[in-house]
């Protein structure tokens, strides 16, 4: 029997960066990959996640995958592709936008089959062979120090045996969730989708200054989501609701000639059904077994939240368990893992919803593609709508990519200056991710982070020594290291932060706290409060 630290269960992005994430903190993992070859999806990582791929060590091979510098990352509302525009969101091309103000890694676009075999590579011989191709759970007991799982090769069907401390999920699959008895219920109606991708190699050449990243159909109840650009090279992913029975019988092919103005060489690739049932676990922890990404939540696509979710559900779980491995963690810690994440997924899922409602309940007139005095009017009337509507929100939401928080964390100490303060702009409020600031050319303050604790000492701090601090840190085991960092006083807006090993502030002050053991013991999850 193989022993390990940590069974990973899920070769998607969020299982490949729980292993980014493990490797990093030198843990000992084995991840069961099934297989199968990923998807062709539209692949926009946000700028939390592409920080987290910053620290990784994987951020510049994500960029240089293949995304053309010269794409327009525009989003436009058309009525067909190459029909009429209604509403145009300018975003640039990766190579003419501006600088991104507070973040050194902005978003960056890498669909999941090109992602995903990156990051494997990036796995590849560490130690000797953690990722394990075509394996598959099949069943798994625990224990009071650890699980004993049964894997299968979905080839061979030959079966071994795992034993791990931890165990984690990350695929859809519902088999973890429901072994642990954890309930996800739906927290709304589900949907049927069809999606339809396919090759035009023609069409950016054809349209122009009017071809997108993404053109939102305009022509039908069921034709009104987004046409992607997958990759940049001429793959193109169409999502229709599959409610309606013509949509769901139409032959693929017709369907996407029927939404080009104009014929283009167009082949079809794949033509799949899919149900959205946007839900999160009631827990994400079960003793030694935790529920990351899609095994802990699914939301709908509407802005693109999901992949980014469960990549930092990696990064604030594995911390924590390599706290608990290497003796230092409290009682409290793992828990919290639940405490914070679930709150942030409940928000991008709402957040997600509303976008997809605000598509769904938009009235589009018959006439709206008529070359009619009637069709121009109802054009008219649809653009100024689409302006006044909040269709732009879909496509920025700082809140959610960067500006999430942990204000009720029972790791995290509040300070009571702030209490009522509930702006979402990066700032040093505990709970929230420590902001950006450029220490010199290449060098940001996030790339102090990771490496256990870290207190910024940013200015003149009464009884500010690190002798102190470093006696109670270790007197509990906790990792720390004190840093000045002058040049970001402004930005960190206290003298003393204490950042967390994940990037998030865990307490801030002018001078330290009266019992700086009893801070230690806190942020290590020893106790509330």
């Amino acid at each position: 029997m193989l022993e390990t630290d940590v069974l990973v269960v899920g070769g998607g992005p969020a299982g490949l960066a729980m292993a980014l994430e493990l490797r990093s903190r030198k843990i000992d993992f084995v991840l069961l990959d099934r297989g199968g070859g990923a998807a062709p999806d539209p692949g926009v990582i946000g700028p939390r996640a592409m920080e987290l791929f910053r620290r990784w060590g994987v951020a510049g091979e994500i960029r240089r995958a293949g995304w053309p510098a010269d794409h327009p990352l525009d989003c436009a509302w058309v009525t067909r592709v190459g029909g009429h525009e209604l509403f145009r969101l300018p975003r640039h091309t990766v190579a003419t936008r501006p600088p991104f103000r507070h973040t050194p890694e902005p978003p960056a676009i890498c669909p999941r089959h090109w992602l995903e075999p990156l990051l494997r590579g990036e796995l590849r011989g560490y130690p000797d062979g953690p990722v394990w191709p075509r394996s598959q759970l099949r069943e798994f007991a625990a224990d009071r120090d650890g699980i004993t799982a049964t894997v299968s090769d979905t080839v061979t069907g030959l079966s071994s045996r795992v034993r791990a401390r931890y165990l984690v999920a990350t695929e859809p699959d519902p088999m973890v969730r429901i072994a642990c008895g954890i309930d996800a219920p739906s927290r709304y109606a589900a949907q049927r989708f069809r999606e339809i991708l396919f090759h035009a190699p023609r069409l950016r050449e054809q349209l122009g200054e009017r071809h997108a990243a993404l053109l939102y159909l305009m022509a039908s109840a069921a034709v009104r989501y987004p046409l992607v650009a997958v990759d940049g090279t001429g793959r193109y992913r169409v999502t229709i609701h599959a409610a309606e029975h013509a949509a769901r019988r139409a032959d693929a092919a017709t369907l996407v000639r029927d939404l080009l103005e104009q014929p283009t060489p167009a082949r079809v690739l794949e033509d799949t059904e899919w149900v959205l049932r946007a839900r999160v676990a009631e827990r994400f922890q079960h003793g030694r077994v935790f529920l990351v990404g899609e095994a802990a939540h699914a939301l709908a696509p509407a802005g693109g939240f999901g992949q980014d979710l469960g990549i930092c559900d990696a990064a604030n779980l594995g911390w924590k368990l390599a706290a608990a491995l290497d003796g230092w963690a409290g009682p409290g810690l793992l828990a919290s893992y639940t405490a914070e994440r679930r709150p942030t997924a409940l928000e991008a899922l709402a957040k997600a919803q509303r976008n997809l409602h605000r598509t769904q309940v938009r009235v589009l007139p018959e006439e709206l593609n008529d070359e009619t005095p009637d069709g121009e009017r109802a054009r008219r009337a649809m653009s100024a709508r689409l302006a006044g509507d909040g269709a732009a929100r879909e496509f920025d939401a700082p809140e959610i990519a960067l500006g999430f928080q942990y204000p009720e964390s029972p790791i995290v100490v509040a300070d009571p200056a702030a209490e009522g303060d509930r702006d979402r702009r990066p700032n040093t409020r505990p709970g929230s991710r420590a902001p950006h600031a450029w220490i010199r050319p290449g060098l940001s303050t996030l790339d102090l982070f990771g490496d256990g604790f870290v207190l910024l000492r940013t200015g003149d701090a009464i009884g500010a020594e690190p002798g102190p601090w470093a006696k109670a840190f270790a007197a509990r085991g906790v990792p720390l290291r004190v840093l000045d960092q002058p040049e970001v006083a402004e930005t960190y807006q206290r003298p003393l932060v204490l950042v967390r090993p994940d990037g998030h502030v865990a307490w801030r002050g002018n001078r330290p706290p009266d019992d700086l053991r009893r801070l230690a013991d806190t942020v290590r999850g020893g106790r509330s409060g």
